[in-house]
């Protein structure tokens, strides 16, 4: 069995192969993303300027975007530096710690992401449909177990993941058909048998993704209803523009999340699997700071406010 002990040699790094192996193309895609990702830490960093210079916006509604942009800033550098790395390097490699590592921070912050998104649905469902107790409900020690709560679930649900996933053997073919450390793509490199790990990152997927995914859902369903019962015209049109244009980041986040982690087999193409990566780990970051903050009014004169200032 010595023969068998050989093939089993233990996988130090992993080879990301990454997009494309064409050089213009790996230019060009490199160009786009650091753009976006200057963009991103731009956007981000100065909604939580922002927030903090601007005394009108210390309310949980705004502290809440605040740890939203910061949650975005972690994210995105979790995976995009690397990729863009990878994308001029010969040779495309991490370290198995660093994949790990990279796992670890992708799953904890995508899912302190689902807390925060449901938390702030809850915050403007409070606000919307119960103005005159929001005031009691929302205090600073609420807003402070709420924020708290969702940073401390999410390091806690990526534990277990990447525990499974770190305990996988891998042989000798380390090549991972993706541009970051991403569950599925492990999954079909290990060696052993990963049945009981599928298994169980399936369910807490499904957990995590489709509890918080209603949670919001319900908030801004109950704050479109409660629109429509509004008499003026122009208050209901403020408040549907803004819910609706949240609705739309959620639905993107969730709905490539979904498509990602909830199904039992990981079979979709590689290809396909990195365009919907791309979605949520290059492009929500982005679009989220933007949507969230240019559709509010209170922040846009915020935003002037500071810039006469200096």
């Amino acid at each position: 069995s010595s023969q068998e002990m050989t093939n089993v040699t233990a996988v130090l790094e992993f080879k990301l192969l990454g997009f494309s192996s064409n050089p213009h193309c790996q230019i060009l895609l490199f160009t786009v993303f650091l753009v976006i990702y200057i963009l991103t830490i731009l956007g981000n960093t100065i909604i939580i300027s922002v927030v903090t210079l601007e005394p009108r916006l210390h309310s949980p509604m705004y502290k809440f975007l605040k740890n939203l942009s910061f949650l975005e800033v972690c994210y995105t550098t979790t995976i995009v530096p690397k990729m863009l790395d990878n994308l001029l390097a010969k040779r495309k490699s991490i370290s198995f710690s660093g994949c790990m590592a990279q796992l670890y921070y992708f799953v904890s912050l995508g899912a302190t992401e689902c807390y925060l998104l449901s938390v702030m649905a809850y915050d403007r469902y409070l606000a919307v449909c119960e103005p005159l107790r929001y005031g009691v409900a929302m205090t600073a020690e609420f807003y402070t177990r709420l924020a708290v709560g969702s940073w401390v679930t999410g390091v806690f649900t990526g534990f277990l993941p990447c525990l499974m996933v770190s305990r996988l053997q891998f042989c000798s073919y380390n090549l991972i058909d993706h541009f970051f450390c991403d569950i599925s793509p492990l999954l079909k490199l290990s060696c052993s048998d990963t049945t009981v790990t599928e298994t169980v990152i399936f369910i807490l997927s499904l957990l995590v993704l489709s509890s918080c995914f209603l949670l919001t859902l319900v908030s801004y369903l109950l704050i479109i209803l409660s629109i429509l019962k509004i008499p003026c015209a122009s208050g209901k049109r403020i408040t549907f523009s803004t819910c609706s244009s949240h609705l739309v980041v959620v639905t993107i986040y969730y709905g490539t999340m979904i498509s990602m982690y909830v199904r039992p087999t990981y079979n979709l193409s590689s290809e396909l699997n990195k365009a919907i990566s791309v979605l949520y780990t290059v492009v929500t970051p982005l679009l989220n700071p933007l949507i969230y903050s240019l559709r509010n009014k209170a922040f846009k004169k915020a935003l002037l406010k500071i810039a006469n200032r200096h």
